[in-house]
């Protein structure tokens, strides 16, 4: 299923109107080719084009459509008329001059063996007369050469006063670089992807840019040592895809995978790609939006705004909202790739889990927070010290599963947030917005699970103890600071973590301390102290006695309680909107005195 949509995929992109989104052709790839050697006619080098742009490490090459390179390892195995320094020209300062000489030879045989049409291209002669009459040594004065010498980079040949390269030109582009490079004849097998009759791929193409594997690439699909020969199948017959078929999807893939590419995200160690069936730019956008993380946070929210506005006016319905969309998540496994999560569905589905993520999300928030945080910002909340080398390396793909199918999400999100909490004495917007999400997501699946589900604003007629004990801590904690402007540590810091495990064994002291802070506020404001005994009494009338102790969930249902009274404190009323009874900002002592 993942191979057969990133084939339908490739045939998507192979046959786009617009050349600069077309992927190429068969036998072909983009490569970044740093340095280009320019030959006249009868083979004379008459220099070496640099096309890397940019100033020191950042310098980044040109791409260029060349003959698809091979598969290689630790052998010898030549890509036709591109290749590195050692290959292309026979050089190389590693101290192996005899392996060397084998892979230039292995670079000149592919070139000899092309097929008359090509071989008497003007470019192939010029290149074959550059080899028998001047050679890499007539290069040695150029500029670029001790560089080239040191770093071993990928190099191809040009006509000078052509606008292509060599391996570019109409002839070479023919033979489309399909010929066998190790000399073997394909077996004939019916495609896994395709269904058809046609000459298997033995090895296939490496994919690039999962995040932690190998530089070089790694497979999804490999075949490697004995497994290839169980019930006695050459190497690629236990698996048989077609050699087109693979250079599809694999083409597709590091399209997709690549630097620049907008349809790629992180989830913690994920390499996350998604796609539509059919070409839906809002869509596409939208899910990079949703889950990405942009330099520019205002454009992303009218981005996630769009696309939200979209699911409410139906426009993910009809005809377009049945297109299939792909979400694959890709993580390292050594020298393989393995598939973290893989979800498919219409597009009208994964619109309407979108809009319930954020639903799960929404809390009550400072002006300051992101009203659409993304999940890279969550996963840091919770993780030790906010670092992203924390995050649980599963955790990311759990959560993205869980919002793409609509289950609860995992007990390990719940638990960080509220470790996370308690660790620090600290429940901040994003690890609130968490636990939220993660205690809705239990109730909608178990709603016996707590009395009724997590409002975003403070909720006074909710009655479970857990969120009532949160709401009287923070109010015990508020009645502390206005007793004692400008203190640095609260009852919070010493406090929270057995407030919110075993409340039984603090909330007894915390009642007869807030006595004493009162009496401290009562002769400056008395309608303020007033104010604080009614919402004491309104908290603490639902609370028969202080439970021994929270389970992991109701730990979580405090932090819910503590956020919403907190933010309740400190929210503004609306314009012309008086303030809450008892809640006026009190006076300074200055003031009261005029």
């Amino acid at each position: 299923m993942i191979l057969q949509a990133l084939h339908d995929y490739y045939q998507r992109k192979a046959d786009d109107p617009d050349p600069g989104r077309r992927l190429p052709t068969f036998g072909l790839e983009e490569k970044e080719i740093p340095f280009i050697i320019e030959l006249a006619r009868d083979g004379r080098p008459l220099g070496i084009v640099d096309t890397r742009q940019g100033e020191g490490q950042k310098k980044l090459a040109q791409r260029y459509l060349v003959p698809q390179g091979v598969k290689r390892a630790s052998g010898i195995a030549a890509n036709l008329l591109w290749d590195t320094a050692e290959y292309a020209l026979g050089i190389g300062a590693r101290g192996n001059p005899e392996r060397v000489a084998r892979q230039h030879e292995a670079f000149r045989k592919r070139i000899h063996n092309l097929p008359e049409t090509a071989s008497n291209d003007e470019g192939i002669k010029a290149l074959e007369a550059f080899y028998l009459e001047h050679g890499a040594s007539a290069l040695a004065q150029d500029p670029a050469w001790p560089e080239i010498l040191e770093k071993n980079p990928n190099i191809t040949f040009r006509l000078q006063g052509d606008g292509c390269l060599i391996c570019q030109r109409p002839a070479i582009r023919r033979h489309g670089g399909q010929d066998d490079a190790d000399g073997e004849t394909k077996a004939l097998r019916r495609c896994l992807i395709t269904g058809n009759i046609a000459p298997v791929a033995r090895l296939h193409t490496a994919i690039k840019g999962v995040w932690g594997a190998q530089s070089s690439g790694a497979n999804i699909v490999s075949f490697n040592k004995d497994a290839f020969t169980s019930f006695n199948k050459e190497q690629g017959d236990n698996a048989p895809v077609s050699a087109a078929a693979a250079f599809a999807y694999t083409t597709a893939l590091n399209h997709l995978l690549d630097r620049g590419s907008r349809q790629r995200i992180q989830v913690g160690d994920a390499s996350t790609v998604f796609w539509a069936q059919k070409q839906d730019d809002e869509a596409e956008n939208g899910f990079a939006a949703v889950f990405g993380e942009r330099d520019d946070p205002d454009a992303r929210s009218e981005q996630i705004r769009a696309l939200l506005e979209s699911v409410h006016s139906g426009k993910f319905g009809g005809g377009r909202g049945e297109t299939p969309f792909y979400v694959l998540g890709l993580a390292p496994n050594a020298a393989r790739i393995a598939v973290r999560f893989w979800h498919a569905a219409p597009l009208h589905e994964i619109a309407e889990r979108i809009r319930q993520w954020f639903e799960d999300l929404r809390i009550a928030r400072a002006p300051h927070d992101p009203e659409y945080p993304s999940l890279f910002h969550l996963l840091r909340a919770c993780a030790v010290q906010g670092k992203a080398d924390n995050i649980p390396p599963n955790l990311g793909g759990d959560i993205m599963r869980a919002i793409l199918s609509g289950a609860p999400f995992p007990a390990s999100w719940l638990n960080a947030a509220v470790q996370r909490s308690r660790a620090e004495q600290r429940v901040n917007y994003p690890r609130a917005a968490a636990i939220k999400a993660c205690l809705n997501r239990l109730y909608m699946h178990q709603n016996s699970f707590h009395d009724k589900e997590i409002s975003p604003m403070l909720d006074p007629a909710n009655t479970n103890p857990a969120y009532r004990l949160g709401r009287l801590f923070a109010t015990l904690e508020k009645i502390q600071e206005e007793a004692n402007p400008g203190i640095n540590a609260t009852i919070r810091e010493r406090y929270y973590g057995a407030a919110s495990t075993t409340p039984v064994s603090v909330f007894t002291a915390l009642l007869r301390l807030k006595n004493h802070h009162l009496a401290k506020i009562r002769p400056l404001y008395p309608g303020r102290v007033i104010h604080f005994e009614r919402l004491l009494g309104e908290i603490i009338s639902s609370l028969d006695d202080f439970p021994k102790s929270l389970n992991l969930p109701k730990q979580g249902l405090f932090a819910i309680g503590y956020y919403h009274q907190r933010q309740d404190f400190f929210s503004k009323p609306e314009s012309g909107a008086s303030p809450k009874p008892g809640n006026e900002t009190p006076k300074t002592p200055q003031e009261e005195s005029k």
